[in-house]
Order: structure tokens, then C-alpha cells, then sequence
């Protein structure tokens, strides 16, 4: 039976761009709604921006914005960094939504109505230089458990420890640099100490699969009290005092929730918001946001990293449960990402930018794939290593996977007009591969994709042997074996279609142009095609570059105060060139550049680099134009394309005919190191004539 999956991802802070511990978190979730989506169940892939707190209302003074403006911004840079890496959230939300203003303080009252919130005076840091209570977040000192200097005040990410601020040792402000002063209020508390709380948290962390191993040991810890009464579950204090930006306690003026109540109640807000405009209709669920909460079977999925355990696995299902909502039925924990061991970080120049990384022109692919062969189901950190993620990246998947389709696929339609056709019964060969397809598909379940892209590789592999023992290159030159070498291609292009079907929840750009490009589907991949033995492949076109080792060069970030003083690294020119000199907008609008049709493609007689491309560019008639993208193209890959060209350049005679404008291409400077040649293809929905601005 089809599942009902809500996914999540944790709510990232809305007061930076996104870093590549995000997108591992991200790339990881997304890999499993993808395998989900292909084997047919019905998937709700939602996040937000966490959008409330001091930091952010801080941070937007500094910046002279209001604090909606200022988490505005950063949420209008989102969306470059989860195009770009092809994460396929259905809705991405805030939670300065009034859907979530209304649900935290529903769940509050739930709480307040069931004796669960209690209300006592505190002592809480106060920083006399800025004269306002500090966030846990901007106060620092050594860890009190550990000993660990330069840790914050709610958590240590060393030793794993959650305490108040006032534990801290040597504390001082993060704002001001003072030592803060202790001062009383009246907060609110959930009391997660209380008995009901415990016997709840106790049989719902040891449900089986509900948690990993380590996590479950973990909370076993939090669980523990010693002889002296020490340790245990606390209540949790959930109000701040004004200023603050956050959503107002109701009933309890000049106090509002703090952020980590209202934040994972994002969650159910952007899921709400999804369901209110239609998101959850357009895909066949017919049911309001409560109606399908409220369904059993839907399963409550959240994947988080380490350093928020503590809130997901014991505030956050407390919280649920005695506001009478569904629970989580389970929490995935993963761990940090590091560069040659160390984590990530801005501050300590060892941080890789997302943005940088696409901007600078490589694949979003290659670190999919290379993230998803280092992950497991276990709460590991994994290690970024540039020198393993050129080889990785360029022996796996161009070396192998690619490999593949580039050497059959030309012996098929060279020798027999596309067609696939092998020996005995093609059903065999899904048969044989059926055992290692339920395997990958359990590695994909069970979040072990390092796993899952280990067996595939070892299948690429083993298609390769087979085909160079069989020797096509030699088969071909003998014409009465034509039936040995199209079994034998045959059998190479079916496998490969196999893979890159089980290859599609990690490489979801490139499967789609293999299924709609090679093998003529018009849909993308389901799981079932793995099973599937297509009849025909399509002239092959390059699907992969390798990886250039000096683009890691570029990619990593230095520390600010070593980039300041540093001389300026000189990059290569993108593409081989310099960027040419600036013009106007004026200037470029003397450029009509139009959607065309080719309607027709052949050789030209005596040219051993230009094609004559005849185009519908929306006219009343067509046009010819000669291009010199012969050595790229055979002429039966271009009809039916769209493509871009100059309309208004002036007619030029040639030798072969009137050329009557020009077709754009990209290519490197240097193609000879860098060979290649691209015709620009609108997306699918321009038509011929439609102008480009």
C-alpha cells in the first residue's frame, strides 16, 4: 500500500545564507523523498525559515532593517542554493507565518489547559551595557560539565551536554563584552520533569525504529539521575522578555515564546500553508491540513543534525503529545560535515560556500553524489577531502557510470538505427538484477546511501567487464557478427539504463535528461524502470564533464581576517576568457535574440565544420543559417530542438549560401583542454518567436 510521508528538514536560522552543512542535511532528505516518490508512495517534503529570536532582531538593528525585512532578505536567497542542488521541497514557508502564530499558541494553550506550564521567577543574565536579558546564544563562557572554553549558553557541541546559561563559567556578553549580571523575571515553563512527561518520553524513544541506537543511548543519559538527586529531565523555560522578536505569549504581555517553541511548530505551519493553497491537492491528497494529521497512517518523519537532538527527541514529541497532536514516529540524526577533519566553519576558514560552489561552474551533482557515498543511518560526521572528491567523483561516475553509454551507444545507432535487441529473453536479464535492486532499495530505505551507491558501482562494474571482454571494437569490423555486437552493446545500454534508475534519487538532473534524452521516455524514472528493458536508445550526447582539480582551488573560503589581508588569488577567467568590457542597457538592447525552431539540419557539401540549420523563428517563412557545430552534432540530434539565435544580425554570403543570423553556442576558450561545444535549449514551453531579454 502506498505510505503517506510528512517530511521535514530542520528549520534553518534566518540570519545567514545557507552553508554546506545545510545542503548535506538537505541532500540527504532529499535523496529519500526522491527513492520514496519513484516507488509510487505519496510524499510532503516542507521546511521554513526559523525567523524569530533575539539573534535576528539584533542582527536586523545592525543592519538599520526591521526584523520581517531583514528575514525577508535572507529568504529571498534561498531559493539559487535549493534549485541549484535540486532538493525538491514541495513548500518552503516561515515561521513568522500566521499559520504558525496560531499554532504555538494553540499547542501553548493545550499545554496551559492540561497543568503542564508553570510560572516562576528567575535569575537570568543581563548585560548592563546593552540593558537587556541575553539569549543563551549570546552569552559564552567554558562548558560546565566538560570544561570546553568558548561554548554557548544553552548546549556544548563537544560534550554533548544541554544546562542554562548561568552554569557557564567565565561567562561574558557576546554583544558588549561584559560580564553579565544576574537579574530576576517572571518566565513560563513547560514541565517536561513532570511525571506524565517522563513515562510518555520513556515508552516513545524506545518504540523500535523510532530512533538510532546512539540517539536512544544518548537520551538514556538525559534520563539518568544520580544518588544526590543530580541530573534528570528540567523544565524547560519557553518565554523571553520583550524586546524580543518572537510571538507573544498570550495573555502574559511584554513576554514572548521562546524561539525553539515556536520553531519546530514550523513544521506543522509550513505543511499547513502547503495544504491551504492547494500544494497537497494538486497531488492528489483531498483532505484538509487536521483531517490528514489526523490520519494514523501518515508517518511524521524529521531529519535533523546532532547539535539538536535534545529539542527533537524530548521537548518537540512532549510538546505533541500533550497538546493532543500526532507524534513524530521517527527522528533521523545525522552528523556534522568536515574538511580534513575539522568542522565546518566560517570563523576558522574551513567552510565551502554553496553558492561559491555553483557559481563557479561545478556540477551540483558531483557533490550529491559524493555526499550521499560518504552518508549512513548512523550519527557520523563525514569528511570533505578535495583530493578524494576529484577521484571519487571522476573514476564513479564518469569513469564508470558514463562510460557506459558513451562507448555502446554508438556502436547501436551507428551500426543498427538506434534499435536494442539481445539474445534469448530480455526478461532474463531483470531477473538476474532483481536480487541487487531490492537490495539498493533497502539501502536507500534504511538511509545507507554510501551503501546503496557501493552496490551500484560494483554493477557498473561488472557491465563494463562484460563488455570490454567481449571486444566490440572488434566485432564491429567483422559484419557477420552485426547480431554478437548488438547483444553485446544491447546488454551494456539496458544495464545502463538500470543504474542510472537506481541512481536517480542522487542524480535527478542527469536521469531525467537520460530517460527523456537516450531512451525516449516523456516522464521522468519510477523504480519499477529498473526492471525495464528499453527497445531503442537515442544518439548519445555527452551527459558528464570529469572534475577539473583547480576548480577545488577556488572553492574553499579563508578566514575574514586572513582574506583581508591576503593577497587576491587570480582565478581563471570563467570559460577561458576575460569577461568583456562593460555595456549598457541600451547596448544590449540593439540585440534581438528570438526562440527558434530547426526545422531541418544537414551537412554541408565540401565544410568539415559547418551544419545549414533551417529555422522557424515565427515569421512567415524560414530562415537558413550555417553554423560551425559540426565537430558536436550529428544533424538528426537537432531537428525538432529549440535554440536561441540573433535575428536581427545582418545577412552575411558565404560560400554554401546567405547565412541569416547566428545560432548561440558555448564552448571554452581553450577547446583543446576543454573540448566541447553547447547549443543553448530554451526549457520546454518557449515557442518560435519569443523574444529574449
Amino acid at each position: 500500500m502506498p505510505r503517506k510521508l510528512f517530511v521535514t528538514t530542520a528549520l534553518p536560522y534566518a540570519n545567514a545564507p545557507f552553508h554546506i552543512g545545510h545542503m548535506m542535511e538537505y541532500i540527504q532528505a532529499d535523496i529519500w523523498v526522491r527513492f520514496q516518490r519513484m516507488r509510487g508512495h505519496e510524499v510532503h517534503f516542507v521546511c521554513a525559515d526559523d525567523a524569530h529570536g533575539a539573534p535576528i532582531m539584533i542582527a536586523a538593528e545592525k543592519a538599520g532593517k526591521a526584523p520581517q525585512a531583514f528575514v525577508a532578505e535572507i529568504a529571498a536567497g534561498r531559493k539559487p542554493y535549493l534549485d541549484g542542488f535540486h532538493i525538491s521541497f514541495d513548500n518552503w514557508h516561515s515561521t513568522d507565518g500566521p499559520e504558525n502564530h496560531a499554532l504555538a499558541k494553540d499547542i501553548y494553550l493545550h499545554l496551559r489547559k492540561e497543568g503542564l506550564i508553570a510560572v516562576k521567577s528567575v535569575e537570568q543574565f543581563f548585560d548592563p551595557v546593552k540593558a537587556m536579558f541575553l539569549p543563551d546564544r549570546y552569552i559564552k563562557g567554558e562548558c560546565p560539565v566538560c570544561g570546553t572554553p568558548d561554548r554557548y549558553g544553552d548546549s556544548c557541541d563537544v560534550c554533548g551536554s544541554v544546562y542554562a546559561a548561568t552554569a557557564l563559567k567565565n561567562p561574558h556578553s557576546v554583544l558588549s563584552g561584559a560580564t553579565p549580571i544576574l537579574k530576576s523575571s517572571e518566565h513560563y515553563f513547560f514541565q517536561l520533569s513532570s511525571q506524565r512527561c517522563l513515562d510518555f518520553l520513556k515508552r516513545w524513544t524506545n518504540e523500535p525504529g523510532r530512533l538510532q541506537p546512539e540517539v536512544l543511548n544518548k537520551i538514556s543519559e538525559w534520563f539518568k539521575v544520580d544518588e544526590h538527586g543530580h541530573g534528570g529531565l528540567a523544565d524547560w523555560d519557553i518565554s523571553r522578555d520583550a524586546p524580543y522578536f518572537g510571538i507573544e505569549i498570550p495573555d502574559a504581555p511584554g513576554k514572548y515564546f521562546y524561539v525553539w517553541l515556536d520553531a519546530p511548530v514550523g513544521y506543522l505551519a509550513s505543511l499547513k500553508n502547503y495544504f491551504d493553497k492547494g500544494g497537497a491537492k494538486a497531488k492528489g491528497e483531498s483532505r484538509s491540513f487536521d483531517e490528514f494529521m489526523a490520519d494514523p497512517a501518515v508517518e511524521q518523519i524529521h531529519f535533523i543534525g546532532k547539535d539538536i537532538t535534545y529539542f527533537h527527541t524530548l521537548f518537540w514529541p512532549a510538546m505533541l503529545k500533550f497538546s493532543g497532536r500526532k507524534v513524530p514516529d521517527r527522528v533521523y540524526v545525522h552528523g556534522f560535515i568536515t574538511v580534513s577533519g575539522e568542522k565546518m566553519s566560517k570563523s576558522r576558514g574551513t567552510g565551502i560556500s554553496p553558492l561559491r560552489y555553483l557559481d563557479i561552474g561545478m556540477n551540483a551533482e558531483w557533490l550529491r553524489y559524493y555526499i550521499a557515498a560518504k552518508l549512513n543511518a548512523h550519527v557520523e560526521d563525514i569528511e570533505f577531502n578535495p583530493d578524494d572528491f576529484v577521484a571519487r567523483v571522476n573514476a564513479d561516475l564518469v569513469g564508470k557510470y558514463v562510460n557506459i553509454a558513451s562507448r555502446a551507444a554508438n556502436f547501436i545507432n551507428k551500426r543498427f538505427a538506434g534499435e536494442l535487441r539481445v539474445a534469448g529473453d530480455a526478461g532474463a536479464l531483470a531477473a538476474e538484477a532483481r536480487a541487487d535492486i531490492a537490495a539498493i532499495a533497502d539501502c536507500y530505505e534504511g538511509r545507507e546511501s554510501g551503501k546503496a551507491l557501493r552496490e551500484i558501482m560494483a554493477m557498473a562494474d561488472r557491465i563494463n567487464t562484460d563488455f570490454d571482454a567481449a571486444q566490440p571494437w572488434l566485432l564491429a569490423k567483422d559484419a557477420a557478427r552485426g547480431a554478437e555486437l548488438q547483444n553485446v552493446c544491447s546488454r551494456a545500454l539496458i544495464g545502463f539504463q538500470r543504474l542510472s534508475v537506481l541512481l536517480a534519487p542522487v542524480l535527478p538532473a542527469l536521469a531525467r535528461r537520460v530517460a527523456r534524452e537516450l531512451f525516449g521516455l516523456e516522464r521522468d524514472f519510477v523504480w519499477s524502470d529498473a526492471e525495464a528493458a528499453p527497445m531503442r536508445i537515442a544518439p548519445y550526447r555527452h551527459l558528464m564533464q570529469r572534475v577539473d582539480p583547480k576548480q577545488l582551488d577556488a572553492l574553499f573560503e579563508a578566514p575574514p581576517e586572513a582574506a583581508a589581508a591576503a593577497t587576491p588569488i587570480a582565478l581563471p577567467p570563467p570559460g577561458g576568457e576575460a569577461i568583456a568590457a562593460t555595456i549598457t542597457i541600451d547596448d544590449f538592447a540593439k540585440l534581438d535574440l528570438r526562440i527558434a525552431l530547426i526545422v531541418a539540419c544537414e551537412k554541408v557539401e565540401g565544410s568539415t565544420k559547418l551544419l545549414k540549420l533551417t529555422l522557424d523563428v515565427g515569421e512567415a517563412r524560414t530562415r537558413t543559417v550555417f553554423s560551425g557545430i559540426q565537430s558536436a552534432y550529428a544533424p538528426e540530434q537537432l531537428v525538432g530542438k529549440l535554440t536561441v539565435m540573433v535575428a536581427n544580425l545582418a545577412p552575411r554570403k558565404m560560400k554554401f549560401g546567405v547565412s541569416e543570423g547566428m545560432v548561440l553556442a558555448a564552448s571554452h576558450a581553450d577547446d583543446k583542454q576543454h573540448p566541447g561545444l553547447f547549443v543553448l535549449e530554451p526549457h520546454a514551453g518557449a515557442v518560435p518567436g519569443l523574444r529574449v531579454r
